[in-house]
């Protein structure tokens, strides 16, 4: 009896935390840095797009870090099949919309780049409705996973393959809240 009123706690499912709150912060303070560098003119438009859903919360403290003026718009593309597994086929499920594509500078903001695919697909994809200029900027990127020659312009740090989660990313739509970026426990996503 005593086992089935005991809370279920979030934090249970996570071996470790591979990155915490403060670190995902000073890598967020990086990579605004390096954007207000690169883009120094306020009069030009400068717009984060973000890919839903697991960017939300990187994108939030992001643009709330750049010095500069942005402005912000949402993109939601799938490439995952079930599970963990990407499909490697890219759907967009919620696209841009805007008469001043060509006035655009625009930085994706990504979560994490696994295989490159999606990347590669979206950059080339927003060319093609004619942005200015495109770059891309990581939170996350595991290079040991590329399937394609793709490389973000602003990369907050590099991990090894392992399933993470929090701080947006999630499985199963689960995790996504965790200040932390942590390793999901295996015996989580085999059951």
């Amino acid at each position: 009896m005593e086992n089935q009123n005991k809370m279920y706690n979030i934090n249970d499912d996570i071996a470790y935390t591979m990155i915490s709150e403060e670190e995902i912060q000073a890598l967020v303070k990086k990579v605004a840095a390096a954007i207000d560098h690169d883009y120094p003119d306020p009069h030009k438009k400068l717009l984060l797009l973000c890919i839903l859903k697991g960017s939300v919360v990187f994108m939030g403290d992001l643009m709330k870090t750049i010095k500069r003026p942005v402005e912000i718009d949402f993109m939601k593309v799938s490439s995952y099949g079930s599970g963990t597994v990407s499909s490697g086929n890219v759907n967009i499920l919620l696209d841009i919309h805007r008469g001043d594509m060509q006035d655009l500078d625009i930085v994706i903001i990504e979560d994490i780049i696994d295989s490159g695919k999606t990347m590669k697909y979206l950059t080339q994809y927003l060319k093609n409705k004619g942005a200015r200029s495109i770059r891309v900027a990581a939170l996350l990127d595991k290079p040991s996973r590329r399937k394609v020659d793709f490389e973000a312009d602003y990369i907050g740090v590099e991990i090894e393959d392992e399933f993470v989660v929090g701080y947006g990313l999630d499985y199963d739509e689960r995790y996504r809240a965790l200040p932390y970026i942590g390793i999901l426990k295996p015996e989580v996503y085999t059951k």
